[in-house]
């Protein structure tokens, strides 16, 4: 089988909008794919974000004010495409400035469901426009795990797709896409129809992802590790069943880390750029990170960094007792960058308050910020309750900022604990969700620091790892291969 015809779409994509780890995935397989010689054509929202940005846009004449109903509403959208730098590849955004030209990516109103239904309906409706008849339409998340049973159901006549295949792959099953079960009618479907879930029904539901599940003709998600454990409760999160049912399974794939951006070798965000064995300019991200976070704490202690969303789902309750008690016995800093739950909020702003010049926190999120946060760092905590892949601590490995991370996910597939002993490992991982092993683990990594010899040879067995790309498209490659050829 020579190139593949590839339909990729997502909800957010790099560089063009980003709210987690799904767009710095989206953006990379959209590349990736594209360098092995497939055909591949990309589909994102045009949101208010995206539009104000600083992208040319140019009209796809074919798809232009095409009239759309969701249910008993009615829409209207074109299509959009413009050019990201450094490929000769266009991106198509869907344009309905009712349903995208919002304040968010994401939001709160009535009609969400309403907004990824339209563009994903308007994806496939797009190719048929288009005439382009992909041999994978790869979903993403909730958003568009809906396509399966739309190509099954609205569009099971159209010849142009008669061949195409569906893999949608869960980039965090904690996000569903609950909708009402009236919204059974917008898909074209009676309420009783057997690829709904039928106790969702019973219950005045629908859930998109499980619906995905239950109809793509393979799922993937963004790990190994993740994939085994979204098969029990609790990190299943009632999709568990479905997941289970599939004969094939669900495969993991845990994700690549773009190296043109996180390497501090040639970061764009750093001034004193460095590679592995470079302590001086390891040290002066440090002393850079220390001044620009507003820390007293000498540069010979170690400091720690954080960036994070914050939600529940990072394991930031197990802070409230094991961050103050830390900071109270050892002579620590921390770095920290977020922003979500107004209660993390007023956590980490207590700490500044009680561990003046030792605690830096700012609200929010910022890209240089972070990747400051990454080269300036000494050690970089992930205690997540559950980790469906993270990036974070790929990205930290690369700059020589020792992870110290929860046993789960794509944490446990990335980071080797280290044995001081024979020199092997690459971090700090800590087995128990608990304050007590957070503790622990912290505490480790500030003994491994004290001892500069083993805390260097920790420094160069992270920095050697390789979680490039070029390493997991292979993996998607094969996968994409495999489900075209089962037709």
């Amino acid at each position: 089988m020579g190139a593949l015809k590839l339909c990729i779409l997502a909800s957010e994509m790099m560089p063009f909008a980003k709210t987690g780890g799904l767009a710095d995935v989206a953006g990379a397989l959209v590349r990736e794919f594209g360098s092995l010689g497939h055909d591949v054509r990309a589909f994102m929202p045009l949101y208010r974000s995206v539009r104000s940005g600083p992208w040319e846009f140019s009209e796809v004449p074919a798809v232009s004010a095409v009239a759309m109903a969701i249910g008993d509403a009615r829409y209207e959208f074109s299509l959009r495409s413009a050019v990201r730098s450094g490929s000769d590849r266009p991106v198509y955004f869907v344009d309905c400035p009712r349903m995208f030209d919002r304040g968010a990516v994401y939001t709160n109103d009535a009609d969400e469901y309403r907004r990824f239904l339209l563009f994903t309906r308007a994806v496939i409706e797009s190719c048929r426009r288009l005439g382009f008849a992909p041999d994978i339409f790869h979903c993403n998340d909730w958003h568009t795990a809906l396509l399966p049973l739309l190509l099954k159901s609205d569009y099971a006549g159209n010849r142009l797709f008669l061949d195409s295949r569906t893999v949608l792959t869960i980039h965090n099953i904690g996000y569903q896409g609950i909708m009402p079960a009236a919204a059974a009618g917008a898909l074209g479907l009676a309420p009783g129809d057997a690829r709904f879930d039928a106790a969702d029904m019973a219950h005045g539901v629908i859930n998109a992802l499980k619906t995905g599940i239950r109809c793509a003709d393979a799922v993937t998600t963004v790990s190994p590790t993740y994939a085994r454990e979204i098969l029990a409760e609790p990190l299943g999160m009632g999709m568990q069943d479905a997941l289970r049912a599939r004969a094939d399974g669900v495969t993991g794939i845990l994700n690549g880390v773009d190296y043109d951006q996180w390497d501090p070798r040639h970061d764009p965000y750093l001034s004193v750029h460095f590679g592995a064995g470079d302590w001086d300019g390891k040290a002066a991200n440090k002393r850079a990170l220390l001044a620009a976070s507003g820390l007293e704490s000498d540069p010979a202690v170690p400091l720690i960094g954080m960036v994070s969303r914050l939600t529940e789902q990072k394991g930031l309750d197990l802070l409230y007792e094991a961050l103050p008690s830390f900071l109270e016995r050892r002579n620590c800093a921390f770095a920290i960058l977020g922003d979500g739950e107004a209660r993390y909020v007023q956590f980490f702003e207590s700490l500044t308050r009680e561990f003046p010049g030792r605690v830096g926190f700012h609200c929010g999120y910022d890209e240089a910020k972070a990747h400051a946060i990454e080269a300036g760092s000494d050690a970089f905590l992930m205690p997540s309750r559950y980790e469906p892949c993270g990036l974070n601590q790929m990205y930290s490995l690369r700059y020589g900022t020792i992870p110290i991370v929860h046993k789960t996910g794509g944490l446990a597939d990335s980071v080797v604990h280290f044995d001081s002993a024979t020199g092997i490992g690459t971090g700090c991982v800590f087995n128990d969700y608990d304050a007590a092993a957070v503790a622990w683990a912290l505490n480790t990594a500030a003994d491994w620091f004290a001892d500069a010899r083993v805390w260097r040879r920790l420094m160069r067995n992270a920095m050697g790892e390789d979680f490039s790309w070029g390493r997991r498209i292979a993996e998607y490659d094969t996968l994409f291969r495999r489900v075209a050829g089962a037709r």
